[in-house]
């Protein structure tokens, strides 16, 4: 009889069990061993997303422009109070938005869309949430032209700041991966989280700072009798990501051109990276049962 069966069966399974640190790094070694996979999984995913609309990948331009026709018609009618140059005001966050939604949006299906795949084929599931968050970087990028464009209508907008726009973007990645990785394991157990999580990211948008500002909060009345609203509405991740791209792209109302919430992003990707952590801890426990439950 070998040592190891002679072994207490408490001692043997929690050998067994792989702590939280190994899983975080078996789960960066699944994405990096299968980067090539990861790779035709986001070109597959572009063209999904094309191939049954008649204009495919130039939805991305169309859509936030769309969008900001609607907030800016719809502010517009009931505000009192004008913001200069408002429909860059709302396209520096609507943009932003449309990437993150989306991300979430095709990762929460994700595992769940391929249920042939998994049960039929090992490798490590994790490639497939990670690869719907990566398709949208390239939607992203795309949605920069609409932007850019309409800063020409704005000459005095521009500035070398929207340089800085790459730097918000990998903060908002590693923020949008970690809540990508969650809700794709959390689908495949609670199948109708699709639903939900479109009314939450609904709910959410209207909470975040992106058909107002931050400093605007600040002067109604029920935030002025209540300071701890404002700091619970500063602590919003995707309000730290809306006030940063609205830095770099619109400035203040007043015209002058503003550098991002360098704190305020430092803080959320310290918060993310332990977020994609945890999230990849979840993910790896609840892998092997993937097969079972699909």
């Amino acid at each position: 009889m070998s040592a190891r069966s002679e072994a207490p069966a408490t001692l043997v399974a929690a050998a067994a069990k792989p702590s939280p640190l190994a899983l975080v790094i078996q789960a960066v070694n699944d994405v990096v061993s299968r980067r090539r996979l990861v790779r035709y999984l986001v070109q597959a995913e572009i063209r999904k997303r094309g191939v049954n609309t008649l204009l495919g990948n130039v939805w991305w331009v169309l859509d936030p422009l769309l969008l900001m026709a609607v907030y800016v018609v719809l502010v517009t009618v009931i505000r009192t109070r004008a913001v200069p140059d408002f429909p860059l005001f709302v396209l520096a966050a609507v943009l932003p938005w449309k990437w993150f939604t989306a991300a979430i949006g095709d990762a929460t299906n994700s595992v769940v869309g391929q249920h042939r795949l998994v049960k039929q084929i090992a490798f490590p599931k994790i490639v497939l949430p990670v690869a719907a968050t990566t398709a949208g970087v390239v939607g992203f990028t795309f949605g920069l032209v609409p932007l850019l464009a309409l800063m020409l209508f704005f000459p005095d907008r521009l500035s070398p700041t929207i340089l800085l726009i790459p730097v918000i973007a990998v903060v908002q990645y590693v923020f949008t991966l970690a809540m990508a990785i969650l809700v794709a394991a959390a689908n495949v157990f609670f199948r109708d989280l699709g639903n939900v999580v479109g009314h939450l990211l609904r709910l959410w948008f209207y909470l975040s700072p992106g058909l107002y500002s931050l400093d605007q909060l600040q002067g109604l009345d029920i935030m002025q009798a209540n300071p701890w609203m404002i700091i619970v509405a500063g602590l919003n991740p995707i309000a730290v990501l809306f006030e940063s791209y609205r830095a770099v792209i619109y400035g203040s109302e007043a015209g002058a051109h503003l550098l991002p919430d360098w704190m305020g992003l430092a803080w959320l990707l310290l918060w993310s990276v332990a977020f994609l952590a945890l999230s990849s801890v979840i993910f790896k426990r609840l892998e092997r049962d993937f097969a079972k439950v699909l």
